[in-house]
């Protein structure tokens, strides 16, 4: 049977600014060797979390080859290459395999919903223009159109370089259904939730992990209930999950959600700038107080950067063929 070729937990990583709005190299260099102190099976950057969305393409390959450079093989390198313009993500397709990434994540368009062929024509132009492995990224709620797992088989079937998704989904149904017909026809096809709760379901259904926006601030929550889950120790893996379940209130305290997640970055104990670029706005004083709470609520603290001391020193690798 074919290893999925990723799998773990890969945080999307927030992009580190400084006050004025340009790329800070320190700060972002500090998040990245952080998190892959705790654990992490990967990074992801230009996702959501990473504010993608506010950049223009030569900011989006700035932090790509920065983030290249300063990982240097220690951990994969997945870069967000997801453009509503077909020619662009092409661009940055093969602009990530210039730089050596160890592969692409390619959200669909978001401001027309397309008729199905024309996605799939997207989708098929993108994977033909690079040998890098290929993930799809599945949020129906900011594309505006769902990925259906009948939609990714038929790419999966044309490309085998299209090795998986992101399925930031809040239905543990959608997940079941990718892994039923897609992951179990193709073994090597990963599967991972978006949404940090949906890991334990998504791992007891047959699926790979999760691109978690927790494991920026709380690696130990994720990266604890993966270890674990594999471990067999499965009443760990439900303690963890029941503290991790606490934090996805914090994405409805600001949209987009950036901010918290940088706020709660520093509140967590690693100094970065907080700042976030426009239309994101900074936070006032509630939000923050609300930040902290559920941050409390999870059990988290200023001393809780890396996973439990339990898992710190399993010598279980990145589960990542390359």
């Amino acid at each position: 049977m074919s290893v999925p070729k990723f799998r773990g937990i890969i945080p999307p990583v927030a992009t580190i600014f400084s006050d004025t709005g340009k790329l800070d190299y320190q700060g972002m260099g500090r998040l990245m060797d952080t998190l892959i102190d705790a654990g992490t099976d990967g990074l992801f950057i230009l996702g959501s979390s990473g504010e993608f969305s506010q950049m223009s393409a030569e900011q989006r390959k700035e932090v790509a080859e920065f983030t290249v450079q300063h990982v240097n093989k220690r951990i994969p390198v997945l870069v967000g290459t997801g453009s509503n313009s077909t020619r662009e993500a092409i661009s940055l397709t093969k602009h990530a395999q210039d730089i050596g990434a160890d592969g692409v994540i390619v959200v669909n368009p978001s401001y027309w919903v397309l008729r199905e062929e024309n996605l799939f024509r997207h989708y098929c132009e993108i994977a033909e223009s690079t040998q890098l492995p290929m993930m799809l990224y599945n949020f129906p709620d900011l594309t505006g159109q769902d990925l259906s797992p009948d939609f990714v088989l038929r790419l999966v079937e044309k490309y085998p370089n299209v090795v998986g998704i992101k399925e930031t989904v809040d239905q543990a149904g959608h997940i079941r259904e990718m892994i039923i017909k897609v992951k179990r026809q193709y073994p090597h096809f990963s599967v991972f939730c978006g949404y940090d709760d949906h890991l334990l379901n998504t791992l007891t259904l047959g699926g790979d992990g999760a691109i978690p926006a927790s494991c920026n601030f709380a690696p130990e929550l994720t990266v604890g209930i993966y270890r674990a889950f594999i471990n067999g120790e499965f009443s760990r893996a439900i303690e963890l999950h029941r503290r991790l379940s606490v934090v996805p209130l914090l994405y409805k305290i600001d949209s987009p959600f950036a901010n918290v997640i940088k706020e709660a970055i520093r509140l967590c104990g690693l100094s970065v700038s907080t700042y976030t670029l426009p239309p994101t706005r900074q936070l006032n004083a509630e939000q923050i107080v609300e930040i902290r709470k559920v941050l409390e609520q999870a059990g988290l603290t200023s001393s809780s950067k890396m996973f439990d001391s339990t898992y710190s020193e399993m010598d279980l690798g990145s589960f990542v063929e390359v």
